[in-house]
């Protein structure tokens, strides 16, 4: 039988929710990572809930389904990696997860970012957590790299709740 798998799903232009909405309808087990943002309109500020990373849907299925999966009004491709299509590890996925629980602020970053030290956080509420932190802007980031859809997690912490490991 076919390994069940997260695989990463492309969706058209601000269709998150409603692609992981449709594919919830259909029995599959979807992740859509979102966070609280603070919009300023002329008139009024608001909060509004938008998705980690743009255009992106976790699907857990096998790769027989990938097909049926792409029949949801909205989703457009699985990302491919020379040929291979992208999956996350469940860790990665748990992680994610762990960090919007918290409620921290976090952000994304697609761009190339160095190696950094290898860190264990001490206090707050990612206490426990290992990664790397890496400086950008004149702040330490606690980073987690998310190679599946070549991004990464960015939470801003005090160098001393930060232990080198």
């Amino acid at each position: 039988m076919a390994e069940l798998k997260w695989f990463v799903l492309y969706t058209t232009s601000r269709s998150e929710k409603k692609v992981a909405q449709r594919l919830m309808e259909r029995g599959l087990e979807v992740y859509l990572p979102m966070i609280e943002e603070l919009r300023q309109w002329s008139d009024r500020k608001k909060k509004v809930q938008k998705a980690l990373f743009n255009g992106y849907v976790f699907v857990k299925t096998t790769k027989p389904n990938l097909w049926e999966t792409l029949q949801v009004p909205g989703a457009v491709k699985f990302v491919n990696f020379s040929g291979e299509h992208a999956t996350v590890r469940q860790e990665e996925i748990d992680t994610i997860q762990r960090i919007l629980d918290t409620g921290v602020a976090v952000e994304t970053d697609g761009s190339e970012i160095a190696k950094g030290e290898q860190v264990k956080i001490l206090g707050g509420p990612l206490q426990g957590m290992e990664g790397e932190c890496v400086n950008k802007g004149n702040s330490d980031y606690f980073i987690i790299r998310v190679p599946g859809i070549n991004q990464n997690l960015l939470v801003s912490i005090e160098r001393k709740f930060l232990q080198v490991v």
